[in-house]
């Protein structure tokens, strides 16, 4: 899989000087000339590596730094200085704000791809241990904890960039008297052929979590009220044509679907997760109480 470098440097020769340089490296390369500018895309698109200049005229890279690792979207992200000084108190400063590493300029060729691929391969090996961890081990779709951390910074970067996210919250019909006719081992059967509809379902920058129980969260990134709903149904309607048996007999299984979207939210100030979530509840509670295997829709604010 290709990574991502952002490189945050004033100077448009360093710009042009790193993608000669780290040509031949399966990377996408992308620039920014100031610190502010740079701190801005990187909450934005989250890239595997940031190479960052120490001296720019806007923040230095010290300041810089200290922003990202203070900032939870983007702490976790590597960082390497860029300088001209081989000052040992300024390399000893970039470590202790939390960079991984110094590369001196001019650069030597050889050490710049070795000390970047380094910091990329580790980044994959904490990805990989990071993603484990957020796995349902039952339905192989995120946790509960990825959904909450998930919908923290959906939520935060539909505020801040004026971008629709939406959530789908959704609950097996009936799934206790499932369990109850026909045992837990067939209740697991349900919810891992459930979550591998959401999965087959979901776009790549869609989230499909196991939310708790047989209830199940997909999280849709730049989608609207409409866009949602037409999803939601979509996995309505492959849920319910799910062929399903126990001991020969097909066992029918359905679910309700709540559906939310920010662009429901009239005042910036209550788009929250806490109020995605809880209005998509209410709607999923309407879909239930109006006769299950149906789609609902959260009400304005």
């Amino acid at each position: 899989m290709t990574q991502t470098i952002l490189a945050i440097d004033d100077s448009p020769e360093i710009h042009q000087l790193l993608k000669v340089r780290l040509k031949n490296l399966d990377i996408e390369l992308t620039h920014a000339h100031c610190g502010f500018d740079g701190f801005d895309q990187a909450q934005a698109t989250n890239p595997d590596l940031i190479l960052l200049d120490v001296m720019m005229p806007d923040a230095s890279g010290f300041d810089i730094c200290r922003k990202l690792k203070a900032t939870s979207g983007t702490r976790n992200i590597p960082v390497i200085f860029l300088t001209g000084a081989s000052d040992v108190d300024q390399k000893v400063l970039g470590f202790d704000v939390g960079a991984v590493d110094y590369i001196q300029k001019p650069f030597d060729s050889a050490e710049l791809n070795a000390r970047v691929r380094a910091a990329l391969r580790t980044k994959r090996f904490q990805d990989m241990l990071a993603q484990r961890a957020m796995i349902d081990g039952l339905t192989g779709l995120w946790n509960r904890a990825h959904f909450d951390q998930r919908m923290h910074e959906e939520v935060a970067a539909a505020s801040r960039y004026n971008r629709p996210m939406s959530l789908i919250m959704m609950d097996v019909d009936k799934f206790k008297l499932l369990n109850d006719n026909h045992g837990h081992p067939f209740g697991d059967e349900v919810l891992q052929s459930v979550g591998e509809v959401l999965q087959d379902s979901a776009r790549t920058s869609d989230w499909p979590c196991r939310y708790g129980g047989e209830e199940f969260g997909l999280i849709l990134r730049e989608t609207d009220i409409e866009g949602a709903v037409i999803m939601a149904e979509r996995v309505r309607v492959r849920i319910a044509g799910l062929l399903l048996r126990n001991k020969a007999q097909q066992v029918p299984v359905t679910a309700s679907f709540g559906v939310v979207s920010s662009t429901l939210c009239r005042n910036p100030c209550d788009l929250t997760p806490k109020w995605i979530i809880e209005s998509a509840d209410r709607a999923l509670y309407a879909a239930k109480e109006s006769g299950r295997n149906r789609v609902c829709t959260a009400e304005r604010k």
